[in-house]
């Protein structure tokens, strides 16, 4: 038996019954009995490029060879920290950016939301320590992520919500909620986080105006904006960031997952002049913010990094993301009169297909059942939110892959659909 404990996963189930992934090659993984799947999913939203790209495996290997990494607290860094950090600045859609680095999303979140309680208490306002999230959200895993989810299922039995004090929730899209809150509160309000694009949470796109008054709201209430592109960022949505796309005007962006492809792990978080110039450009008295992770800037992360971007711009890829978004929603599109589908949300090189509500009543496990019929299909996939097949493939992913991916998905609603009427019969 394994001695590996799965991520979310019930290891009464898990345990013996692993599937074992050995190798991966463009938009394709394959298990260790041979069998290859079309990757639905780029793994948890991060392979990019996709797999078996040995010139990002060869700028690491050439980077831990000559440095494994180095300490970047106080005036320590290496070559390597630096030239990502710029790299990333000048990719950034925030005016004047300086790039906090750490080893992961659920990393970002912590340091934007602690950075932004920090800022207020610098600037005289200790008292706005708020952070504002949406329900359905997903902000990662650490103790503030698991505060500010917007899925209860993932808080619960750790001790009673919010897990944490100062946060607060809003529904996803209601504009009116957050300006309500904001008028009572406001003056507590240190931020507001929210994905461009909700992803784990279902696929949920923003209405139109949706963020343009967010942004507004930000500014009349003095509160700071954080746009969580941990799933966005790199070329999803067909932009190098979602905030781009959708016209959002945040103070921070965190970032993870594309930004190496998944190539070594890597996140931080851009910080745009506003919540900067305290803590580098004015003499503020004390203004330090000690915070910071053992492999902050870590060199060999930083070289996968700088591969991965290279691929990203050379070869095309968020052009390529543009050309195949419509292709993957007319295509996905399909499966709106397969069995058991409700509601099919797309948006950029991502989708959620919803099995009906009425069907979830009945059987709760239906999702969980499409996905184990998916990979007898050769389609890796997962679920969302308990009620959705997700979607988001490599960037490299062919017009033909992204019919064979569907067509699995389809057999597989009809193999569970099929089954489901001959035990009703």
């Amino acid at each position: 038996m394994s001695r590996f404990w799965h991520p979310f996963a019930d290891m009464h189930v898990v345990a013996d019954h692993e599937i074992v992934i050995v190798e991966g090659n463009g938009a394709t993984v394959t298990d260790e009995h041979g069998k290859e799947y079309i990757d639905a999913t780029a793994a948890l939203w991060f392979c990019n490029v996709g797999y078996g790209r040995r010139e990002i495996a060869e700028a690491v290997a050439e980077q831990l060879t000559r440095l494994v990494a180095y300490s970047s607290f106080g005036a320590y860094t290496t070559d390597a920290s630096i030239a990502v950090a710029d790299r990333l600045a000048a990719l950034s859609p925030l005016d004047d950016t300086v790039v906090f680095l750490g080893s992961g999303g659920s990393d970002a979140i912590d340091t934007a939301a602690k950075l932004v309680r920090r800022y207020w208490d610098v600037v005289g306002k200790p008292g706005k320590r708020v952070i504002v999230s949406r329900e359905h959200s997903y902000h990662g895993m650490h103790v503030m992520g698991t505060a500010l989810v917007g899925m209860p299922a993932m808080r619960n039995g750790y001790g009673g919500a919010p897990f944490i004090g100062d946060v607060a929730q809003v529904p996803p899209l209601d504009v009116d909620a957050v300006a309500d809150l904001f008028e009572e509160r406001g003056g507590e309000i240190a931020a507001f986080v929210g994905e461009p694009v909700i992803g784990a949470g279902g696929v949920i796109p923003p209405s139109p105006g949706y963020w343009a008054a967010i942004n507004e709201l930000c500014r009349a209430h003095d509160v700071l904006l954080i746009a969580d592109e941990v799933i966005t960022g790199f070329g999803r949505m067909g932009e190098m960031f979602g905030t781009t796309r959708f016209g959002i005007e945040p103070d921070l962006i965190t970032f993870a997952k594309g930004v190496t492809s998944g190539y070594m792990p890597l996140g931080g978080v851009l910080v745009g002049k506003r919540v900067r110039e305290p803590f580098w450009d004015e003499p503020v008295p004390g203004a330090i913010f000690r915070h910071g992770y053992t492999y902050s800037g870590h060199a060999g992360a930083a070289a996968a990094a700088l591969a991965n971007l290279d691929i990203i711009e050379r070869e095309g890829l968020v052009a390529r993301v543009r050309e195949l978004e419509p292709k993957l929603a007319a295509t996905v599109g399909r499966l709106a009169d397969a069995p058991l589908v409700g509601e099919i949300r797309t948006v950029g090189l991502t989708a959620a297909v919803a099995i009906k509500p009425e069907v979830l009543v009945a059987d709760p496990g239906t999702p969980d059942k499409v996905i184990a019929a998916a990979l007898r299909h050769g389609v890796a996939s997962r679920v969302l939110r308990g009620h959705a097949i997700h979607i988001s493939p490599p960037f490299v992913i062919s017009e033909s892959q992204i019919e064979a991916m569907v067509d699995g998905i389809g057999n597989a609603l009809e193999d569970v659909a099929g089954v489901a009427v001959a035990a009703s019969a």
